[in-house]
């Protein structure tokens, strides 16, 4: 299973004090070193954290592949045309937001999703859908010509109850068969942790997590190259580890 870093809190972090300093690029190149095989990041529409420069360099000095998430608007889509990353992660976007809360109503949203997914593929960028794990949505997002998922596991990530737990780990286990049965690339992410992390990893139909936040506080004590190997031995030897 791959891992790849959100390095978007980097960037949060130097947008505080307005400066340069610390450049979520350089985060960027410090997660490769470690192991990271992808780095992802946010470019949203008010550009709270991530900011075009920084996709703008990523795409030219990353080593691995570069996994733009965004909404699904004019603006943000001709940044992506331009930039061409490896792949776009469309999610559903709202201003007020600390962070992603929910994955796309695809079947409300399917017209445009479907249109802009054929934007994207005439310029041989794939897409990745970041969806709940609800097996209508996955199959609308493999009618409109997905690439592929990314499962939403913050409801799974914030489950306090083992029986919650369990349940929405099924469900996730459930979508992601789901999604292989279709040929689709299954990814997942979202509040993902040291300590929660294992069980989502010992799924085998998932291709690839995204974490980012529960690394960059790692980070804090132990530096990021650190707080990245110490992930990634728990996604890729979650039995040694459960």
């Amino acid at each position: 299973m791959r891992l790849a870093i959100n390095i978007d809190h980097i960037a949060t972090l130097r947008n505080a004090r307005g400066g340069l300093e610390p450049d979520p690029v350089e985060a960027a190149r410090v997660c490769e070193a470690a192991g990271a095989q992808g780095i992802v990041c946010h470019l949203r529409e008010d550009r709270r954290h991530i900011r075009d420069l920084d996709v703008r360099t990523l795409r030219k000095t990353l080593t691995t592949r570069l996994d733009l998430e965004m909404a699904a608007t004019e603006d943000i889509i001709r940044v992506a045309l331009e930039v061409v990353p490896d792949f776009v992660t469309l999610v559903p976007e709202r201003r007020q937001e600390l962070t992603t809360e929910d994955g796309l109503d695809v079947k409300a949203n399917r017209k445009h999703l479907e249109d802009v997914i054929k934007t994207f593929h005439q310029h041989k960028i794939a897409v990745s859908l970041f969806v709940n794990p609800i097996r209508e949505q996955i199959e609308i997002a493999h009618q409109i010509g997905t690439d592929m998922i990314e499962i939403h596991t913050g409801e799974y990530a914030e489950a306090r109850r083992g029986a919650d737990r369990q349940r929405l780990l099924t469900s996730i286990r459930e979508a992601a068969a789901a999604a292989k049965s279709m040929g689709l690339g299954v990814n997942a992410g979202h509040g993902l942790d040291y300590t929660n992390v294992v069980q989502i990893a010992a799924i085998t139909d998932i291709d690839e997590l995204s974490i980012g936040y529960a690394i960059i506080v790692r980070t804090m004590f132990v530096g990021l190259g650190d707080a990245v190997k110490e992930m990634l031995s728990l996604v890729q030897n979650p039995k040694a580890s459960g």
